[in-house]
């Protein structure tokens, strides 16, 4: 059932709001007395029942005030034409709500009183007032993108009844592993610098919007994080002035209690509801969350009804108008239609009991093909997994090396480090995640392994595994592994080509990921490495679908420093946001294969 007119019809999408749903704003009592505010939106129809849809947010519920309504309503504007009852709420410690606020709130499992609450209890204790309280037809469904997106992985845990259907989407998951803070323990300093000024701002008097720290304004922010010099600066008064959740990203540097206990996974077990995760293969920020949450799902509750869905977006880009390029790239149609008709479908089969879902398990979009692609598992089961070892001449190949001695060497230069992207930009670029790495491979401190020029296509679908063998002269190093697709010199540039791409022998990246070394063995006991020593430095990296076509060629890249995406990393072991600038040392870098210490990167190949 929908709205007898269409939404094309409506000039301004709030007057369209206003005229078929009443809002009403109510602080709703958890079990510990905490009131959250929260925001409903009801169709005027009142001789019916509707399902909720609910978003609980750090980011606000605004517009506030019972005459100010939302520009829109829900995670798409179909939905918003189908008559749903839409809740948005602050969560605890924002905004307008009361109690205090918890970065990502652990999860109580065995929860002993009223005083042992955390998002499932909070959206728990929601439910319930609205199912007493609102015109509901007895279910309830939660979606999120980010931050938002936790949270709806958050109520999963010990769900109240009446939730039948959730979306996590960019779901933040495990901030030491792989997700916004840190990535395999290395810090995403400029991303983190951005955000936590504003996040840890002063909350304003009416609790409508927060004040930024600092004023961080820069047209480049290479010079000015480099300018800046070592993360000690940065939480001196200037900044941060060591205080805040910033504060304690830099105090728990190890994967310890702090970090373990607000990775949500481990919690994901006996879940009753309907899963939808939603991820982007060129998101800079949660990809890692949508894909471990997904696989916690299936292994910790696998007869759960849980699906995923991973297309060519940047974070929570599946939300935008639109998307038919990215960078390079062209999809040659608005893949965010084919998403919406999914997500609509999928709530409205669950909170309904609208239409026949027929969504497969994982439903992910490769790239290089340019197609959606339906599996039974993800990751697909009909792969072989292929090891690409790196050789002398930096050549890239599947046979093993067989010479007794053989390794690539660069000087990593910590004060001197490499940009991680081409050019100046005045904030994050997000096509770094795509974009032609020639201006790389040209500078000093990088490493790089090609194939030969593939005769046939080369389907990579599913998880990537580097191992490294190295040696440093330092105690401490990164390693940043890149996979890249060459396309043929004789490929054509776009016609028309308004931001004059090069596209022949474009080296365009599918993968990156950083590895801290010192965390080699253990997230949680950092060791040193003894200069000169030869050891492994084995990781994931998240997982691609991506066709390297004929005539293209595989590329593999190492180097040792990413910035300012990546903080600098002294290359001696030390606690890195103690260290002062006399810490920060060149340090020569081997990267080995030969027949013993064969270093090379694992591709899931489709048979």
């Amino acid at each position: 059932m929908s709205f007898s007119f269409s939404l094309s019809a409506q000039s301004n999408m709030a007057s369209f709001i206003q005229t078929n749903y009443s809002k009403s704003e109510v602080y709703i009592t958890m079990r510990d007395g905490v009131k959250l505010y929260t925001a409903i939106y009801s169709p005027k129809d009142y001789s019916l029942t509707y399902p909720i849809l609910m978003e609980r947010t750090p980011y606000s519920c605004n517009p506030y005030g019972r005459d100010k309504y939302r520009e829109s309503l829900g995670p798409n504007n179909d939905l918003m034409k189908s008559k749903y009852i839409f809740v948005y709420q602050d969560v605890r410690g924002r905004y307008k709500s009361g109690g205090d606020f918890k970065e990502m709130t652990p999860a109580i499992d065995n929860k002993s009183s009223n005083r042992d609450v955390d998002e499932s209890s909070d959206t728990f204790d929601t439910v319930e007032w609205l199912l007493k309280n609102t015109k509901c037809n007895g279910r309830v469904g939660l979606y999120g993108i980010s931050y938002p997106g936790f949270y709806a992985s958050a109520s999963l845990p010990d769900a109240h009844p009446a939730i039948k259907a959730v979306s996590p989407q960019a779901p933040v998951t495990d901030e030491f592993a792989g997700d916004d803070a840190n990535h395999n323990g290395a810090y995403f300093l400029l991303d983190n610098f951005d955000f936590y000024n504003y996040f840890d701002g002063e909350r304003s008097l009416d609790s409508e919007d927060y004040k930024p720290l600092f004023n961080f304004k820069t047209d480049d922010v290479y010079k000015f994080f480099l300018d800046m010099g070592t993360l000690k600066n940065a939480n001196g008064p200037k900044y941060f002035n060591g205080t805040g959740i910033w504060d304690q990203t830099l105090k728990h540097d190890t994967y310890d209690r702090f970090w373990q206990e607000r990775n949500i996974c481990p919690h994901l077990t006996n879940i009753t509801p309907a899963v939808l995760l939603v991820g982007g293969w060129f998101d800079a920020e949660d990809m890692f969350g949508a894909l471990r949450t997904y696989e916690a799902i299936e292994k910790q509750t696998p007869q759960n009804d849980n699906r995923i869905i991973m297309g060519p977006w940047t974070h929570g880009a599946w939300a935008a108008h639109s998307w038919t390029k990215f960078g390079s790239y062209d999809f040659g149609t608005d893949l965010n239609e084919y998403f919406n008709d999914i997500e609509t479908k999928f709530f409205n089969f669950y909170l309904k009991d609208e239409g026949d879902l027929k969504l497969p398990e994982a439903t992910v979009f490769e790239t290089g093909t340019n197609q959606w692609k339906q599996y039974a598992t993800w990751p697909p089961e009909n792969v072989n997994n292929t090891a690409f070892y790196f050789e002398n001449k930096s050549k890239l190949s599947t046979t093993k090396p067989l010479e007794k001695t053989g390794f690539n060497v660069y000087v990593s230069d910590p004060n001197k480090p490499l940009p991680y992207t081409n050019g100046k930009h005045d904030r994050r670029n997000n096509e770094y995640v795509v974009e032609d790495q020639r201006f790389a491979e040209k500078l000093p401190g990088v490493v790089s392994f090609k194939s030969d020029v593939l005769t046939e296509d080369v389907t990579v679908t599913g998880r990537i595994r580097a191992n490294l063998v190295v040696s440093t002269t330092g105690t401490d190093a990164d390693f940043i592994v890149k996979l890249i697709d060459i396309l043929p010199d004789s490929e054509s540039n776009p016609n028309p080509n308004p931001r004059n791409f090069k596209m022949g022998g474009f080296e365009r990246m599918v993968r990156a990921e950083v590895f801290r070394g010192k965390f080699r063995n253990s997230y949680e006991n950092p060791e040193p490495f003894k200069p000169g020593k030869i050891e492994k430095v084995s990781f994931d990296m998240n997982e691609i679908a991506h066709t390297f076509k004929k005539g293209h060629r595989i590329m593999v890249m190492v180097q040792s420093t990413w910035f300012p995406i990546v903080d600098r990393n002294p290359q001696k072991f030390i606690k890195i946001p103690e260290a002062t600038k006399t810490d920060f040392q060149k340090s020569t870098i081997r990267i080995y294969h030969d027949a013993v210490n064969a270093s090379n990167i694992v591709l899931p190949i489709m048979k």
